[in-house]
């Protein structure tokens, strides 16, 4: 029997902790053969002692038993209320919602196992708590969805491909699509894809270390570089862009995920101090980060996906999107050789709508359940249910 239609709220908090984007999404079907329409969106900001904490905690300062467990029970009524606002704005009763997805607010995440207590260990924690969510919305809802496919030998992420696989397969043209978030990351779909087929993995930072600086140096007047204006202001010519290229992450092969605790506070320390070094100008540091962007999404794409997979478009999403410096630059360097750079608007989906849309997919599909890990893209040894059902009080 063909799967009934479901309204799903699709909810995602990235690495920048700016805030929640929500995307109301229309789901019916069951792969290859999912039906995806996007209804509407909205996003809601953190209250700003919230995001601080959340900021400090990613950034591995302490966290008490107690203060873990007041955060995460305090983010989960903040994602209720911000899913019942969301429903106020986009004009629909919660009642009509059949379920949440929600990312949640990642503040570890280790991949690749390390020796923990006399064993390899590899782990994430996303938290706002799922039971929170559903009880004050009377929504059901699913959440923690990376530790499935860590379990199986992945590195939980990135999830978003599969999102990525049924929204933008093709039977003739090969894509690739990027977001750039926080942390960029690339979807593989070559033409006529399986799911099989599909790889994935993050490519470096996204806006994370550029975001930093704006407001390092602007002392938090100014929370991202609009329109890329400071970064063009910029010198191209100094040595703080090549030395940031010289980082092994980018030149490491998939799969690969990387996030905060790694281009976090303590990167962003070494970035000032090389500018301290070479007497480079704040500007030109915004720039260097900006160039290290866009090098680290060219480097991944052209030494590990060009070489095996022809690409006929490359699809941009995320806030890195809407700077024109780093989407003319990558349109400018694709389309001389042949691949076409489009926005994820071009297909119905608002750039900043993405990934909570994937997030509705992703809870769709594990309340069927139907795994919806892309193995190929995580390294897990086999395909995951992915998630945690919170199922909402009876009406």
């Amino acid at each position: 029997m063909p799967s009934p239609a479901k309204l799903v709220l699709g909810m995602m908090s990235g690495t920048s902790a700016d805030g929640i984007d929500i995307a109301l999404v229309k789901i019916s079907g069951a792969p290859p053969n999912l039906k995806i329409k996007l209804v509407g969106h909205t996003k809601q900001n953190f209250p700003a002692a919230v995001r601080k904490e959340i900021l400090r905690v990613a950034e591995q300062n302490p966290l008490t038993p107690k203060e873990f467990s007041q955060l995460h029970a305090r983010l989960g009524k903040i994602y209720a209320d911000a899913a019942l606002a969301s429903c106020k704005k986009l004009k629909i009763s919660p009642r009509k919602i059949d379920l949440i997805g929600n990312h949640g607010q990642t503040i570890f995440h280790q991949g690749i196992p390390s020796s923990f207590l006399g064993a390899p260990t590899a782990s994430t924690l996303q938290i706002g708590d799922g039971s929170v969510i559903a009880n004050f919305t009377g929504i059901t809802t699913v959440s923690d969805f990376r530790p499935a496919d860590i379990a199986l030998g992945g590195q939980g992420a990135p999830l978003v491909p599969f999102a990525d696989y049924v929204l933008y397969r093709d039977k003739k043209l090969g894509r690739i699509s990027l977001n750039i978030g926080g942390i960029a990351n690339i979807t593989v779909i070559p033409a006529n894809a399986n799911p099989s087929d599909v790889f994935a993995f993050d490519t470096g930072p996204g806006n994370m270390l550029i975001d930093a600086l704006v407001q390092h140096f602007s002392h938090g007047r100014q929370m991202f570089d609009r329109d890329g204006e400071l970064g063009l202001k910029g010198s191209g010519d100094n040595p703080v862009g090549k030395k940031l290229l010289e980082d092994p992450y980018i030149h490491q092969r998939p799969p690969k995920s990387t996030g905060r605790e790694y281009f976090g506070k303590q990167y962003v320390k070494r970035i000032l101090t090389m500018g301290k070094r070479y007497r480079a100008k704040p500007n030109d540091l915004i720039r260097a980060a900006t160039g290290f962007t866009i090098a680290s999404i060219r480097i991944g794409i052209e030494m590990f996906v060009l070489p095996r997979v022809k690409i006929d478009e490359l699809i941009v999403s995320g806030g890195g999107a809407r700077n024109p410096v780093i989407y003319s630059i990558l349109s400018d360097s694709y389309e001389d050789n042949g691949i076409k750079v489009r926005k994820s608007s071009d297909f119905g989906i608002p750039t900043d709508a993405k990934e909570a849309l994937a997030f509705a997919i992703l809870a769709y599909e594990t309340f069927h359940q139907r795994p919806s890990n892309i193995p190929s893209g995580t390294g897990a040894r086999g395909p995951a249910i992915l998630g945690k059902i919170s199922y909402a009080p009876p009406r």
